[in-house]
Protein backbone atom coordinates (compact mmCIF):
# COMPACT_ATOMS: atom_id res chain seq x y z
CA UNK A 1 0.00 0.00 0.00
CA UNK A 2 1.61 3.32 -1.03
CA UNK A 3 2.02 5.52 1.69
CA UNK A 4 2.85 9.34 3.33
CA UNK A 5 5.26 10.72 1.18
CA UNK A 6 4.98 8.31 -1.70
CA UNK A 7 4.21 9.60 -4.77
CA UNK A 8 0.78 9.06 -6.67
CA UNK A 9 0.99 5.94 -8.91
CA UNK A 10 0.65 6.59 -12.52
CA UNK A 11 -2.45 5.46 -14.27
CA UNK A 12 -5.13 6.35 -16.36
CA UNK A 13 -8.85 7.37 -15.32
CA UNK A 14 -11.46 7.84 -17.36
CA UNK A 15 -14.31 10.67 -17.43
CA UNK A 16 -17.13 11.81 -19.64
CA UNK A 17 -16.60 15.16 -20.96
CA UNK A 18 -19.08 16.92 -23.30
CA UNK A 19 -17.03 15.27 -25.86
CA UNK A 20 -16.93 11.90 -24.83
CA UNK A 21 -15.29 9.71 -22.61
CA UNK A 22 -11.43 10.85 -21.83
CA UNK A 23 -8.74 10.05 -20.51
CA UNK A 24 -7.09 11.56 -17.09
CA UNK A 25 -3.66 10.28 -16.36
CA UNK A 26 -3.02 10.60 -12.94
CA UNK A 27 0.24 12.24 -13.67
CA UNK A 28 -1.65 15.35 -15.25
CA UNK A 29 -4.70 15.12 -12.25
CA UNK A 30 -1.44 15.43 -9.41
CA UNK A 31 0.89 17.19 -11.52
CA UNK A 32 3.41 19.46 -9.72
CA UNK A 33 2.26 22.50 -8.62
CA UNK A 34 -1.35 21.83 -7.67
CA UNK A 35 -3.04 20.43 -4.54
CA UNK A 36 -5.62 17.69 -5.13
CA UNK A 37 -8.08 15.90 -2.81
CA UNK A 38 -8.97 12.55 -3.63
CA UNK A 39 -11.45 10.39 -2.51
CA UNK A 40 -12.35 6.82 -3.37
CA UNK A 41 -15.20 4.72 -2.48
CA UNK A 42 -16.23 0.86 -3.48
CA UNK A 43 -18.84 1.60 -5.65
CA UNK A 44 -21.44 4.62 -7.32
CA UNK A 45 -24.79 4.83 -6.31
CA UNK A 46 -24.05 2.25 -2.89
CA UNK A 47 -25.72 3.42 0.29
CA UNK A 48 -22.56 4.79 2.54
CA UNK A 49 -21.04 6.56 -1.06
CA UNK A 50 -24.19 8.27 -2.26
CA UNK A 51 -25.65 9.40 1.09
CA UNK A 52 -22.41 10.22 3.07
CA UNK A 53 -19.54 9.97 1.12
CA UNK A 54 -19.69 12.48 -1.73
CA UNK A 55 -22.59 15.07 0.11
CA UNK A 56 -19.31 15.23 2.65
CA UNK A 57 -17.04 16.58 0.07
CA UNK A 58 -19.73 19.12 -1.94
CA UNK A 59 -20.90 19.83 1.54
CA UNK A 60 -17.21 21.46 2.36
CA UNK A 61 -16.62 22.55 -1.08
CA UNK A 62 -15.59 26.07 -0.09
CA UNK A 63 -13.70 25.66 2.66
CA UNK A 64 -11.50 22.91 0.68
CA UNK A 65 -11.36 25.81 -1.91
CA UNK A 66 -10.27 27.79 0.89
CA UNK A 67 -7.32 26.01 1.97
CA UNK A 68 -6.11 26.20 -1.50
CA UNK A 69 -7.27 23.01 -2.88
CA UNK A 70 -7.59 23.11 -6.93
CA UNK A 71 -8.98 20.17 -7.64
CA UNK A 72 -11.39 17.38 -5.75
CA UNK A 73 -11.57 14.00 -7.66
CA UNK A 74 -13.96 10.77 -6.05
CA UNK A 75 -12.46 7.40 -7.86
CA UNK A 76 -13.85 4.65 -8.12
CA UNK A 77 -13.91 1.06 -10.13
CA UNK A 78 -17.26 1.74 -12.14
CA UNK A 79 -17.02 2.69 -15.87
CA UNK A 80 -16.92 6.12 -17.09
CA UNK A 81 -21.14 6.26 -18.13
CA UNK A 82 -22.02 5.24 -14.44
CA UNK A 83 -19.64 7.86 -12.87
CA UNK A 84 -21.39 10.64 -15.08
CA UNK A 85 -24.45 9.07 -14.06
CA UNK A 86 -23.72 9.74 -10.68
CA UNK A 87 -22.52 12.78 -10.62
CA UNK A 88 -25.82 14.26 -12.20
CA UNK A 89 -27.51 12.16 -9.83
CA UNK A 90 -25.06 13.48 -6.68
CA UNK A 91 -25.15 17.19 -8.61
CA UNK A 92 -21.39 17.25 -8.77
CA UNK A 93 -20.51 18.73 -11.67
CA UNK A 94 -17.78 21.52 -11.31
CA UNK A 95 -17.49 20.84 -8.00
CA UNK A 96 -16.09 17.40 -7.32
CA UNK A 97 -14.54 15.07 -10.61
CA UNK A 98 -16.20 12.34 -10.74
CA UNK A 99 -13.13 9.91 -12.25
CA UNK A 100 -13.66 5.86 -13.12
CA UNK A 101 -11.10 3.44 -12.74
CA UNK A 102 -12.70 0.93 -14.40
CA UNK A 103 -10.20 -1.74 -15.11
CA UNK A 104 -9.24 -1.39 -11.44
CA UNK A 105 -5.50 -0.25 -12.09
CA UNK A 106 -5.11 2.64 -10.36
CA UNK A 107 -6.50 1.12 -7.27
CA UNK A 108 -4.17 -1.73 -7.64
CA UNK A 109 -1.13 0.69 -7.89
CA UNK A 110 -2.03 1.88 -5.03
CA UNK A 111 -2.35 -1.14 -3.10
CA UNK A 112 -5.87 -0.40 -2.49
CA UNK A 113 -8.48 -3.21 -3.55
CA UNK A 114 -10.77 -4.76 -1.32
CA UNK A 115 -12.50 -8.08 -2.39
CA UNK A 116 -16.60 -7.35 -2.36
CA UNK A 117 -16.79 -10.93 -3.76
CA UNK A 118 -18.77 -12.24 -1.45
CA UNK A 119 -21.08 -9.30 -2.33
CA UNK A 120 -21.47 -9.86 -5.32
CA UNK A 121 -19.01 -6.50 -6.31
CA UNK A 122 -15.70 -8.22 -7.48
CA UNK A 123 -12.72 -6.69 -6.64
CA UNK A 124 -13.27 -3.00 -5.66
CA UNK A 125 -11.79 -0.17 -4.21
CA UNK A 126 -10.99 0.35 -0.38
CA UNK A 127 -12.99 3.64 1.03
CA UNK A 128 -10.06 6.14 1.41
CA UNK A 129 -9.33 9.98 1.22
CA UNK A 130 -6.28 11.23 0.36
CA UNK A 131 -3.98 14.91 0.02
CA UNK A 132 -1.59 15.20 -3.03
CA UNK A 133 0.75 18.50 -3.58
CA UNK A 134 2.72 18.20 -6.06
CA UNK A 135 2.16 14.78 -6.76
CA UNK A 136 3.52 13.67 -3.39
CA UNK A 137 0.71 12.49 -1.02
CA UNK A 138 0.77 14.41 1.98
CA UNK A 139 -1.88 12.83 4.09
CA UNK A 140 -3.68 9.57 3.19
CA UNK A 141 -7.03 8.24 5.18
CA UNK A 142 -7.95 4.93 4.85
CA UNK A 143 -11.00 3.43 6.39
CA UNK A 144 -11.46 0.14 8.00
CA UNK A 145 -13.39 -2.77 6.37
CA UNK A 146 -17.26 -1.46 6.44
CA UNK A 147 -16.35 2.83 8.27
CA UNK A 148 -17.09 5.98 7.31
CA UNK A 149 -15.20 7.75 9.74
CA UNK A 150 -11.71 9.33 8.61
CA UNK A 151 -12.23 9.66 4.54
CA UNK A 152 -15.08 12.72 4.74
CA UNK A 153 -14.87 16.09 3.67
CA UNK A 154 -14.29 17.00 7.29
CA UNK A 155 -11.73 14.94 8.26
CA UNK A 156 -9.93 16.07 5.01
CA UNK A 157 -10.22 19.62 5.74
CA UNK A 158 -8.54 18.86 9.12
CA UNK A 159 -5.70 17.44 7.51
CA UNK A 160 -4.96 20.14 5.05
Amino acid sequence: MVKVGDKVPSATLMHKSPDGIKPMPTDELFASGKKVVAFAVPGAFTPTCSAKHVPSFLGNYDALKAKGVDAIACISVNDAFVMDAWAKEQKSEGKVMMLADGNGEFTEKMGLVMDGSKFGLGKRSQRYAMVVEDGVIKALNVEAPGAFEVSSGEAILKAL
